[in-house]
């Protein structure tokens, strides 16, 4: 098998929710796990894991905007202020 690149680990965490950031996680480390420590694809897919552990405890990624105001319309329904970058826990 050849040897994972960066586009192979944001090609499986691009596409990532809270719902799946855990399983994603465990294929990004799968994927790496063979490399030498301080590889750059390594270190780089451990920032990945390290977002999606964040996003297992967030309501989005979030990453353009910043936390939903409790003021915004719905909010009592279906709250999604915990992005990736601030997660609840």
């Amino acid at each position: 098998m050849p040897d994972p690149t960066r586009e192979a680990i944001d090609a499986l965490v691009g596409p990532a929710t809270p719902h799946f950031a855990y399983q994603l996680r465990a294929r990004v480390e799968e994927l790496v796990k063979d490399l030498p420590e301080g590889h750059p694809v390594r270190r780089y897919a451990e920032e990945r894991m390290d977002l999606l552990d964040r996003l297992g405890y967030a309501s989005s990624k979030a990453e353009d905007g910043g936390r939903e105001p409790r003021s915004r319309i719905g909010w009592e329904e279906i709250p999604s202020s915990a992005p990736a970058y601030d997660p609840l826990r």
